[in-house]
């Protein structure tokens, strides 16, 4: 199913958007930075929070108004309280599940309310392919939203954010679907699978973890080994494409200090940092390589920067 690379202009890039709750702000900085420097999505996979921001380009193009658009939406995501931390409020949450309560429908009316239609299927969008990667816990495998293009959009996008305890799983024929993390975090295989052949990957996991000492909690352990489970995914999936001789770029977005995936309020400061570190990594990149017109961006972004 993977296309043969034959000219450089012929190359089907893919962004690839990792899970990590809050940091997806980072994303919305980095992905700023690559389009002022020419790069242009073909095709766009997304895990967790990625899918969500893969989702909002998807649908209104790879456009600095959409990136914009994307970073009010992300500066009103604390107000939402998505992801509470408070003990009685997930307490809460558990027995209203109990009682009947769609525990899903808080997000799905925020995702509906700033800009993804409740109807909108896969087919529906036509500016750039779009894959969002979920888990079954019911068989162990991924499961991969995007090709039917039937199926709605928020259907996949509800499926890939489904963590535990925030969001229960999702039921889907028989199967439990949960968050896309748990099966690749950074979803580079799956865009090997559907022809990338060129990958620009958003990496919002954080390789140290958190610090273990004899005086850490249950969360800290958790973390650390959810933190263990993705970076082997991510070893893995990058060896897959070096074995398929795919370029993979590899966009390391860890903030200036750590911040757990349910913390929404430092979002501003969060795409400023993915901004600037997309920006120093693209300046080591070998424009050489590239089609002319993305050389010249190149130039011109490098440029702008200066001033």
């Amino acid at each position: 199913m993977q296309n043969q690379r034959v000219a450089i202009m012929s190359k089907n890039l893919a962004f690839v958007l990792g899970g990590g709750g809050a940091r997806g702000a980072l994303q919305v900085g980095a992905l700023k930075a690559l389009l002022e420097a020419g790069y242009q999505p073909d095709l766009l996979v997304g895990t967790s929070i990625g899918a969500a921001n893969a989702a909002y380009l998807a649908l209104y193009g790879a456009t600095p108004q959409t990136i914009a658009a994307l970073a009010e939406v992300w500066r009103k995501v604390s107000a939402a309280d998505l992801l509470p931390i408070s003990p009685m409020r997930l307490t809460m949450r558990t027995l209203l599940r109990r009682m009947g309560r769609d525990d899903h429908q808080q997000l799905l009316d925020f995702f509906i309310s700033y800009g993804l239609p409740a109807d909108l299927r896969f087919g529906d969008i036509q500016k750039i392919k779009l894959f969002m990667v979920s888990a079954d816990i019911t068989t162990g495998r991924q499961v991969l939203f995007g090709g039917n293009p039937h199926e709605r959009v928020l259907d996949g996008l509800l499926a890939s954010v489904a963590l535990p305890p925030w969001l229960m799983p999702v039921r889907r024929d028989g199967s439990y679907l949960v968050d896309g993390t748990f099966v690749s975090n950074l979803p580079i295989e799956p865009a090997l699978e559907l022809g990338a052949d060129e990958i620009i990957a958003l990496d919002l996991s954080d390789p140290q973890g958190a610090p273990l000492r004899e005086t850490s909690g249950m969360v800290t352990f958790i973390e650390n080994l959810i933190n263990t489970t993705e970076q082997r995914q991510i070893d893995l999936e990058l060896k897959i494409a070096a074995a398929s001789k795919v370029t993979v770029r590899r966009l390391a977005l860890n903030g200036e200090s750590p911040l757990p995936i349910w913390n929404f309020r430092r979002s501003e400061e969060l795409m400023r940092q993915g901004y600037e570190i997309a920006l120093r990594e693209i300046e080591q990149w070998q424009p050489e390589s590239l089609p002319w017109w993305r050389k010249w961006l190149h130039v011109q972004a490098a440029g702008q920067k200066k001033d």
